[in-house]
């Protein structure tokens, strides 16, 4: 079977529950994915020839790579002269003194092209897209590939400033969110049928109705593949809970962070297509801070697992708020989205700008300064 195959150009579209997409959200784009990543390894261009997202070229991924670690400033391919190395000359080797600058990224959905700029635009990479922030801290809460027209290119990103952060002294991490579990997913069971709750459903099903792109199924690796199996699910930063989904069901999965990311590496590893699908469907629940019960929610997360604010991606400012995306359909002028959304009392910060919408990718410093 073709995994993601039928598909069509890529189109914005914006997660819903029960899979549903407004016409709102259906706006073809141009795929930005550069040609050469569309043909045969063979015949593409040298890695020095493609977007700055690409860590390494197709088939050459590091092995066994970990993007949490703060001690990795080579990625390893696992073959004699195979690596990419990371150098930091000795005026770039810093020695600060306790945690440099702490920033956070909202949904990216494959658009690279957006990322590069927002993250240029913070000073964190430079023109060639490398790391420039010394020994800033640098979080992405999930979601980095569907919807968008290079999601592959995203991760690639990632990892690579991963390992270039690390070497200047700071860090680049991630957290999983409900793409990663939907892709994971789709390349593992493809079209075994799920207890959904509601009927029989699949994995393949679900990502080609969520925005799953057949060019990111096509370039999918083994080290893409490894990198999203191992992503934590939450952890906290300056009193910031840091988690992708705006939902309670974290709770589910253990009294501590500790417990909840182990749980989940632990479901994931297991590699039980209805445990893995629960999973799925529990992570692309939203809402849980919106309405008059959401401060308390909130506050049932922060006494769990600590924090004062809790930060999340997932929902779209513009849906979370009810100005467009209704479940009506309504389809009217495209969002403004000028930074992250505060709510609950406070308690809980939005970081979804809404880019699969045409909103805003947000990369924003915390802590937030108003």
């Amino acid at each position: 079977m073709t995994q993601g195959a039928g598909q069509g150009p890529v189109v914005r579209t914006a997660t819903l529950r029960d899979f549903r997409v407004p016409p709102y959200a259906q706006v073809p784009v141009q795929s930005q994915v550069p040609p050469q990543e569309q043909v045969p390894s063979q015949t593409r261009p040298s890695p020095e020839s493609t977007h700055p997202g690409n860590a390494v070229p197709e088939g050459e991924g590091p092995d066994g790579y970990t993007p949490t670690a703060r001690d990795l400033p080579v990625i390893s391919a696992g073959g004699p002269g195979d690596t990419v190395q990371v150098q930091v000359s000795p005026d770039e080797a810093p020695a600060p003194e306790g945690p440099g600058p702490l920033y956070v990224v909202g949904d990216v959905h494959g658009y690279l092209d957006e990322l590069v700029a927002a993250l240029t635009e913070q000073g964190l990479i430079d023109a060639e897209g490398h790391w420039a922030a010394g020994h800033a801290r640098l979080w992405f809460l999930g979601d980095f590939t569907d919807r968008g027209p290079d999601g592959i290119g995203v991760i690639d990103l990632v990892m690579r400033l991963s390992a270039e952060a690390a070497a200047a002294g700071g860090y680049c991490k991630a957290l999983m969110g409900n793409h990663e579990l939907l892709l994971l997913g789709a390349k593992r069971f493809g079209d075994t049928p799920v207890n959904s709750g509601a009927g029989t459903a699949t994995f393949q099903a679900a990502w080609l109705l969520n925005g799953g792109q057949k060019s990111d199924m096509d370039r999918l690796q083994e080290v893409h593949l490894q990198w999203m199996a191992r992503l934590d699910a939450m952890e906290l930063e300056d009193d910031h809970l840091l988690m992708h989904s705006d939902t309670t069901a974290y709770l589910e999965y253990g009294d501590s962070i500790e417990a909840v990311n182990d749980t989940v590496r632990e479901t994931l590893t297991r590699n039980d297509a209805d445990e893995c699908w629960d999973l799925f469907r529990k992570f692309t629940k939203r809402f849980a801070f919106r309405d008059e019960t959401g401060p308390q929610a909130a506050r049932e997360l922060l006494s769990a697992y600590g924090g004062n604010r809790v930060v999340h991606g997932h929902s779209p400012i513009p849906y979370l708020l009810g100005e467009v995306g209704t479940e009506d359909g309504e389809d009217g002028a495209r969002p403004v989205v000028d930074g992250p959304h505060v709510y609950a009392d406070g308690l809980a910060i939005a970081m979804d700008g809404g880019v699969t919408m045409a909103g805003k990718l947000l990369v924003v410093q915390l802590p937030l300064s108003t």
